[in-house]
């Protein structure tokens, strides 16, 4: 009877612990892209529609934050307010609504990437290489049991397989947009974009 109440006082503390480091970090977050005008809910937009290639539907944005469309919507509302986005109709299909960045946020996200990048290393400063590679793996464990339950009867490994292919890409393209440009690749010329 002891040890199962030990387990479960564990158990609850690490439940506690997560949810309020889980706070504590958006605080932090909210604190750094404030510098720039943004919140993370902000932030986290933007770094999707950068990541996916600007424009993307809302529908996109909502699928890659984990969140609703009806919310995702509403923060997209916000930001068109605050001159960060704009909707864009698409001229093949009107009811096709794309989001894009302006120029007011691209002059934000890039030295705001540069500082949430520099305040996840002092947060994760204490840990070891080894320590970070252990924490990652401990919150995938605890990832994947949460997928299972919320989808009962999917293939979870495949998701997760997509989904860390994802992440890796989506860290690969944040590092390359605040890293400093390439000599060679301004004498190439970049890809130009469609207008819509």
């Amino acid at each position: 009877m002891a040890v199962n109440s030990n387990l479960e006082h564990i158990a609850l503390r690490l439940w506690f612990l997560s949810h309020r480091t889980h706070e504590l970090l958006r605080k932090c977050e909210d604190r750094v892209f404030g510098e720039y005008n943004l919140t993370t809910e902000h932030y986290t937009v933007l770094a999707i529609i950068k990541y996916l290639d600007d424009p993307v539907r809302i529908t996109d944005v909502a699928r890659w934050s984990g969140r609703s469309t009806n919310s995702v919507s509403m923060i997209i509302d916000r930001m068109v307010k605050a001159g960060l986005v704009k909707r864009v109709r698409d001229r093949k299909d009107r009811r096709t609504v794309f989001v894009t960045i302006t120029s007011k946020a691209e002059n934000a996200l890039e030295p705001a990437t540069r500082a949430g990048l520099e305040f996840i290393q002092e947060i994760l400063s204490p840990l070891s290489h080894e320590d970070k590679r252990t924490f990652v793996n401990l919150h995938e464990v605890v990832k994947h049991k949460a997928l299972e339950y919320l989808n009962p009867g999917v293939d979870i490994e495949e998701m997760q397989r997509t989904e860390i292919t994802s992440q890796a890409n989506l860290v690969e393209r944040l590092v390359q947009y605040i890293s400093p440009p390439n000599p060679d690749a301004k004498r190439q010329g970049g890809k130009k974009k469609k207008a819509i």
